[in-house]
């Protein structure tokens, strides 16, 4: 069985647009300019379905000769840098934080990705309890309430093209798997 790293460190080239603005008086183009637009860029590109999510710019392999691109002096950098990525994959054990309950089941959030969901299904020996603040309760009284951190297994993960997100489909059915008490949480008033 191939075990896949849901962080990585990959190479990656993009054509950064400089608008004009940010020449000096003659004519050139800092480096500092290319990297804030590059990373400009790559926040609102966010993820990619072959890499994941975005997380930093770890190395700034090369900037190519700048090319002017239109009559407004605009210029266009190919920019060679490595990335920090997150990407989940099918069978990982992650921990989320839970932000929203129903009955049907659980929404966690998990470092970028925003909807992990974990299905009523897929917590044995967990039962819903309805109210004011819903909670799941196990037969061994641990709870899975708003702002706990959840242990859980991935069992899918679906690429979301037009949000540029992943979603994940989550389990508790494996062992150590589910509400993670800190030792030291009970000496705080959380």
């Amino acid at each position: 069985m191939l075990i896949q790293d849901m962080f990585s460190e990959v190479e990656l080239q993009r054509d950064v647009k400089v608008h004009a603005g940010n020449l000096d008086k003659g004519g050139l183009v800092s480096r500092r300019s290319i990297l804030v637009c590059l990373l400009e860029d790559l926040f609102k590109e966010k993820a990619s379905e072959d890499h994941g999510y975005f997380l930093s710019v770890t190395s700034l392999k090369s900037i190519g000769k700048g090319d002017v691109v239109d009559d407004s002096g605009n210029m266009v950098f190919t920019v060679v840098f490595t990335c920090r990525t997150f990407k989940p994959f099918k069978g990982e054990v992650l921990q989320g934080v839970v932000h929203h309950i129903c009955h049907r089941g659980v929404f966690l959030r998990c470092g970028p990705v925003r909807i992990a969901y974990l299905s009523a299904w897929k917590m044995p020996n967990y039962h819903y309890v309805p109210g004011a603040k819903p909670v799941f309760v196990s037969d061994d009284l641990s709870k899975i309430e708003k702002d706990v951190v959840v242990c859980f297994l991935v069992l899918a993960v679906r690429w979301i093209s037009a949000s540029r997100d992943f979603e994940l489909l989550a389990s508790l059915n494996a062992d150590s798997l589910g509400p993670i008490s800190l030792p030291w949480s009970d000496e705080l008033d959380l």
